[in-house]
């Protein structure tokens, strides 16, 4: 059985950091992990995708168009550019924040969550839309974004809760454990 996972954001949003969190939890279980980053012009705001495959079949890193189980996306203008990866009757967990490119702020082009969930949706895809403005509220702090979007993508069952934390304590520094399980379990426990 294999597994493809997508994970799309804009720089500095922690797109890469749960792609190894991802990555780590299925190195856990001992199974076969690839994986590989696109990262876009610009390091902070430029477009990141993340491809993570797992399982024995796998022999390249990156996921071909229509092939993705799920798309994690931290942004949801980012879900619409990435759905062609996503292959029929797929997952999509999707941030309901915009954050607009800065050339749309040039052409003052707008951007609305509603439209792009609903396209999402228009896709056939099963789409869990995710407040994580208030979440993080919740929280306490704006920064365990990707923590979030992995407990709600738990809450789905497409992870095991346990063993994302786990990998978190491995891959993160101490300091930042408490936030990042709390994230983690607030995705699972109260978004889907």
């Amino acid at each position: 059985m294999s597994m493809n996972i997508l994970i799309c954001g804009v720089g500095g949003q922690g797109t890469v950091l749960a792609a190894k969190v991802v990555s780590q939890a299925a190195l856990s279980r001992k199974e076969k992990v690839l994986s590989a980053e696109t990262i876009g012009m610009a390091q902070r705001g430029g477009s990141v995708v993340s491809h993570v495959r797992i399982g024995s079949g796998v022999y390249s890193p990156l996921i071909s168009c229509g092939q993705a189980d799920v798309i994690i996306a931290f942004e949801a203008t980012e879900a619409v550019r990435n759905i062609r990866f996503l292959k029929k009757n797929g997952t999509v967990i999707v941030n309901s924040k915009i954050v607009a490119p800065v050339t749309a702020s040039l052409g003052a082009k707008i951007f609305e969550t509603s439209a792009m969930v609903e396209y999402l949706k228009s896709t056939g895809a099963n789409v869990i839309c995710v407040d994580t403005d208030e979440a993080c509220k919740k929280l306490g702090s704006s920064k365990p974004v990707n923590m979030i979007l992995l407990g709600a993508a738990c809450s789905a069952g497409i992870f095991c809760a346990h063993e994302i934390k786990d990998a978190v304590k491995v891959l993160v520094k101490p300091a930042f454990h408490e936030i990042n399980l709390r994230a983690i379990d607030y995705g699972n426990l109260t978004l889907v």
